[in-house]
């Protein structure tokens, strides 16, 4: 019996074009919340969150996080793992690191499928999709943090020093997309899991200066290769 395609959702660690991701069709879904930007194969359903062009970014707070989850879900995705960039709340947590965490705060309104029936998920972070990966990088012999919280932000802009001091009271790292990833998956009923890069220090963390788009990208860039082995080890050994 054919299993199921592995749904990816990936943006600042820019995964298209790129080895397993290499052969894949790009196509557009269109859903009861719009329209999706797919990339797919037997295997894989991949979703750039961001857009298919680096260069003109769908910012963090335009993304339409229910037509890509639905279009995954249409699809037939068998679980969902997020590639998610983040700044670090912890100095512990260096800039190179790889992070799979196992909770998240947004204390903002995040994005919804429910329309019209009452539906209160208690929001989690899927158990047993976190251990595959875990198991997965061990396999691969690359060192992955096991656990950790993460705060999602409105965007599109980074957060204050004043506002890093406070959350980083509370979480571990900080990004922008993988709670709302996260809250809709699990309304979908699709397992979903996070990979998250660590691409800087959070402002003033580390010195007075924040980080900036192009340090950020450039150290995710550098993750991009690991990631990769991670992805492609759990294609063949599922």
């Amino acid at each position: 019996m054919k299993m199921k395609p592995l749904g990816i959702i990936s943006g600042t660690v820019f995964l298209q074009g790129k080895g397993i991701f290499a052969d894949l069709r790009e196509e557009e879904v269109e859903t009861r919340f719009g329209r999706a930007l797919v990339y797919r194969s037997a295997d894989i359903v991949f979703i750039p969150r961001h857009g298919k062009d680096p260069h003109r970014h769908i910012l963090p707070h335009l993304v339409n996080h229910q037509a890509n989850l639905q279009a995954m879900k249409d699809l037939g995705v068998r679980e969902i793992v997020g590639v998610n960039s983040t700044g670090s709340l912890k100095r512990r947590l260096k800039p190179g690191m790889l992070v799979i965490p196992d909770d998240y705060l947004m204390p903002t309104a995040g994005p919804s499928i429910v329309r019209d029936r009452p539906v209160h998920i208690t929001p989690v972070l899927d158990a047993e999709a976190r251990r595959r990966w875990l198991d997965t990088a061990r396999d691969c012999g690359i060192a992955v943090i096991d656990g950790g919280i993460y705060w999602q932000t409105t965007g599109p802009r980074l957060e204050t020093r004043a506002e890093i001091a406070m959350i980083s009271q509370f979480a571990d790292l900080v990004g922008m997309t993988m709670a709302s990833e996260a809250i809709v998956s699990q309304e979908l009923e699709i397992p979903y899991a996070s990979l998250c890069s660590v691409d800087n220090y959070a402002h003033g963390l580390v010195g007075d200066k924040g980080a900036t788009m192009e340090k950020i990208l450039q150290c995710a860039l550098r993750n991009t290769e690991t990631i990769l082995r991670i992805l492609t080890h759990y294609l063949t050994a599922s």
